[in-house]
């Protein structure tokens, strides 16, 4: 296998990733500018309903872009657009209204990035798709904010240019309805916590269900290229996972969970990292490789039901809510951490 185990469309979607991560930290500087300057009682109310939102969804996007798992960079004209638009957003170049509705495109931007993420997940491969998976709630939410946004732009424009408010008549409610249609409702549904992030046992379940997909892809499929890319992608999400899992998960869990216990998963990482660097290094085309990543999967599989059974169970009985949420925000530090040095080296 050769040394690399980039995939090119892999790395494509990791650079529109890093896209929608940088838009949607733009958004969220658009809309702290925005509630420094409207005067609206009302709009205030909208905006920072939309900022809590987009704050929590921000969350959302990197634990999509840390579970996928091939890290990027912004585009350049990406990071430009970004820098012009915040100086903009600062400036008195445009007016109030004139940044609303900047704000607005803004939305529009990220929703079609979000729509593109998601058909682009759907050819690479169903990995990815769960990988993902929560990105279509921020496109979902994105779309409701567009239709309750214009309410405020309407509101915005007419006094700006009569200093006189718009009739709130037939359009209002047709824009008020279709606000509420296409995802305001959504919103507070899917929004509606005080969780600041997922808890460990959802993040950790994202893994197994992704490294369990590409097993399948892997044996769907006899092309040594398509073999090549899907079990490229597993070596570094195992990798990766296993390296997070000792660094934070099992220190913290070992208290509740025993030590023979919590050493058996050691041991068990320590026996897959060995047999993933003995599959690398065969030929995909080989009549050994899946034999190989079938045996790998067995290892992988008796590891993932103790995790998912008894120590998941210990997490339950000990943790808080809050405390398990803290320790998948640590988790998701530590992967990030290690993606990084694993795309430097």
């Amino acid at each position: 296998m050769p040394v690399t185990l980039d995939d090119t469309k892999r790395s494509a979607l990791g650079s529109k990733m890093a896209d929608l991560k940088a838009i949607q930290e733009l958004l969220i500087f658009s809309e702290q500018q925005l509630l420094s300057e409207v005067d609206d009682e009302e709009g205030k109310k909208d905006l920072q309903s939309m900022l809590e939102s987009d704050q929590k969804n921000l969350g959302v996007i990197e634990t999509a872009y840390i579970q996928y798992g091939v890290k990027g960079e912004p585009k350049q004209t990406t990071q430009q657009f970004v820098e012009t638009v915040k100086k903009l957003m600062q400036g008195s170049e445009l007016s109030t209204y004139e940044k609303a509705a900047q704000f607005e495109l803004l939305k529009h931007k990220q929703f079609m990035t979000g729509v593109l993420v998601h058909k682009v997940a759907q050819v690479i491969g169903a990995d990815v798709q769960a990988a993902i998976s929560p990105i279509n709630t921020v496109n979902f939410e994105n779309r409701g904010h567009q239709e309750q946004f214009k309410v405020l732009l309407e509101r915005l424009g007419v006094r700006e240019l009569t200093g006189q408010e718009p009739d709130q008549g037939l359009l209002s409610r047709i824009q008020d309805a279709a606000a509420a249609a296409t995802g305001v409702i959504g919103s507070v549904i899917t929004q509606g916590s005080d969780k600041k992030d997922m808890n460990i046992q959802d993040i950790i379940r994202m893994d197994h269900a992704k490294v369990n997909t590409l097993y399948t892809e892997i044996g769907a499929t006899n092309d040594p290229q398509k073999i090549q890319e899907y079990f490229g992608q597993m070596y570094k999400d195992l990798l990766v996972h296993a390296q997070a899992e000792e660094e934070v998960v099992y220190p913290a869990v070992r208290p509740y969970y025993g030590e023979n216990d919590t050493q058996e998963l050691y041991d068990e990482q320590a026996e897959m990292k060995k047999m993933l660097d003995q599959i690398k290094a065969l030929d995909p085309a080989s009549s050994q490789f899946k034999d190989q990543v079938k045996q790998l999967m067995d290892v992988v599989g008796d590891h993932i039901r103790q995790e998912e059974s008894t120590m998941f169970a210990a997490i339950r009985n000990n943790f808080s809510d809050e405390q398990s949420e803290q320790l998948a925000t640590k988790f998701k530090e530590a992967k990030s951490k290690l993606q990084d040095q694993m795309a430097a080296s």
